[in-house]
């Protein structure tokens, strides 16, 4: 079982260097922070960590930019203490991507414990993920606890009344978790660009809507599944198919205001565009105005819903994209392997 954070006592705290993994891979122009949610969420155990005396060195990576650098003073604003140093942009290293172990142990030796607060790279086997654990006492952060307990209790709750909504653009990763979640939910409602290889598969022109051919079989042979609903209207423009359309969002409305709980990862059309991001808006709303127990993740959904100003009005909301997904579609996380997570 996971170690957590909490098991150390606040003397075994005090004045220990502690080495935390968090996920700062943030939006960034013209040097401001356009998106702060996954700083913020990482406060608690930043918080938990200074208030028991232990002096911490945050740990991430950032595409974005190259250096965390210009950014250190906004990020103390964000996260309301300057109690803290920030080691410089982890992918910088060579060692870091390969997993590394000279790496990761010259990474370790001037630390006492590590910390990993970041379930959003938790599915990638790095050198500050995986291989520091084997040079260092190593726990879960509070936020890596939340996030395992509310994606463990999505997958493991009945199937009656269990909806799940699949959108965005990396269909690769998408169609694990709806073959997981066959027999997991009741309904499965499917839009983005992963609708549009089922769309295909169904014998429809999608022109030059975003795709994947290597999905098309998969897609023909989850056709025949009742409890995977695709749209049967869409907003196209310039030959692409951009939204879904009105029938099919009053479906997938009616659908959410009958379910138990709303598992939703991906917009459900180009939604970073006004004019495509009715679907999503009105989908958004519905989970809201349902009073459904909601768990929403993915870095375009979390994007859409912190600029309708709603991302607050969800239950639980993940930080994890492509670990998310990982852990939804039953796969082993590295990250949290390296935990004991799962053993």
């Amino acid at each position: 079982m996971i170690k957590s954070v909490v098991e150390l006592t606040k003397k075994e705290l005090a004045g220990k260097k502690v080495l935390l993994r968090v996920d700062f891979n943030v939006p960034v122009e013209n040097g401001k922070i356009l998106d702060a949610y996954k700083i913020r969420a990482h406060k608690e155990t930043i918080d938990y960590l200074i208030n028991r005396g232990a002096v911490i060195t945050l740990l991430s990576h950032i595409t974005s930019v190259e250096s965390f650098e210009p950014l250190v003073e906004q990020i103390k604003a964000i996260l309301q203490t300057g109690n803290f140093y920030l080691y410089e942009n982890i992918r910088k290293y060579k060692g870091e991507e390969t997993n590394n172990e000279e790496f990761a142990k010259e990474l370790a030796q001037s630390f006492n414990i590590y910390v990993n607060d970041a379930f959003s790279v938790s599915h990638r086997n790095h050198g500050s993920v995986v291989a520091v654990t084997k040079f260092l006492p190593s726990y879960a952060g509070l936020l890596l606890v939340k996030e395992i307990e509310n994606l463990k209790k999505v997958l493991e709750l009945p199937k009656e009344g269990k909806t799940l909504i699949i959108g965005g653009a990396k269909i690769e990763t998408k169609f694990p978790v709806i073959k997981n979640f066959l027999d997991k939910a009741e309904n499965i409602l499917i839009g983005g660009a992963v609708a549009n290889v089922f769309l295909k598969a169904n014998g429809v022109d999608i022109k030059k809507s975003l795709t994947n051919d290597s999905f098309l079989e998969n897609a023909q042979n989850l056709m025949e599944e009742k409890n995977l609903i695709i749209p049967n209207d869409y907003i196209v423009s310039n030959d692409m198919i951009l939204d879904i359309g009105e029938k099919t969002t009053d479906k997938f409305v009616e659908i959410i205001n009958k379910s138990k709980i709303v598992i939703w990862n991906g917009p459900l059309g180009k939604a970073e565009i006004p004019e495509f991001s009715h679907g999503s808006e009105k989908i958004a709303q519905a989970i809201i105005d349902s009073g459904t127990f909601s768990v929403v993740g993915g870095g375009d959904t979390i994007a859409f819903l912190e600029k309708s100003d709603l991302i607050n009005k969800f239950n639980y909301v993940s930080t994890g994209g492509g670990a998310m997904l990982d852990f939804l579609a039953g796969k082993t996380l590295p990250g949290l392997k390296a935990l004991g997570y799962g053993i």
